[in-house]
């Protein structure tokens, strides 16, 4: 199979994850602007990873919140929160980023994450390679049942690049990622970076790599 474009996930493919613990503590600080002093912990577990519009709404609506309002404000905190951690240096990219200069594809980035961390991302590190599309998740509730597995920033990003569906990869870290390939019609490629080493995969992608040097092999 040849590929002339690859699509990547951003944190834990490209950039290293920030610790759950920044995370929830971004959005310890998001309730205490609501003058929420003590919220329920797990209203903030839910609020810091994987939270549903559904989710949103029942905990907003617990604390007489209005939820656009809320959400807007907790990607705002959390996107802050990576920025300070990128920073510091606890938020890089994976040293292996170089071996991306070496593929003659177009590229792209999809993540789950807020579009303002991904442009800042983008912006602060000296990235060796042009990404044609950047998408992350708009700061609207809305934006959560876009996410993956819902293809649509793939096929947004899809779109921009002019890709064909017959010649794209998309790689990333979760099975998330895998079965929205699958919907966008694409193959894939699971990455097993240190946190994914001894994962079971519960999804069936196209190629199995340990690091991006094999995408050297794929794509050639």
């Amino acid at each position: 199979m040849t590929y002339d474009t690859v699509v990547f996930d951003n944190d834990g493919v490209l950039v290293g994850r920030t610790s759950f613990d920044v995370l929830r503590d971004a959005t310890q600080e998001t309730f205490e602007l609501f003058d929420v002093t003590d919220p329920d912990p797990e209203h903030v577990e839910d609020m810091t990873i994987g939270a549903t519009p559904k989710q949103v709404d029942i905990v907003c609506d617990h604390y007489d919140i209005d939820p656009d309002i809320f959400w807007r404000t907790r990607d705002r905190r959390l996107s802050l929160a990576q920025q300070e951690e990128a920073r510091a240096g606890r938020k890089t990219f994976y040293d292996d980023l170089d071996v991306l200069a070496d593929l003659d594809v177009d590229m792209g980035i999809v993540s789950s994450n807020q579009q303002e961390t991904v442009d800042f991302l983008l912006d602060h590190f000296d990235v060796p390679v042009e990404f044609g599309a950047a998408y992350g998740r708009e700061a609207t509730i809305q934006s959560l049942d876009r996410r993956k597995p819902n293809p649509h920033y793939i096929d947004r990003a899809l779109a921009d690049l002019e890709a064909s569906t017959d010649s794209a990869l998309f790689v990333g870290d979760n099975e998330s990622d895998i079965r929205a390939a699958e919907r966008a019609g694409i193959d894939s490629a699971f990455i097993r970076r240190p946190h994914r080493t001894d994962w079971e995969l519960n999804v069936w992608p196209t190629w199995d790599i340990s690091c991006l040097e094999d995408l050297r092999r794929i794509c050639s």
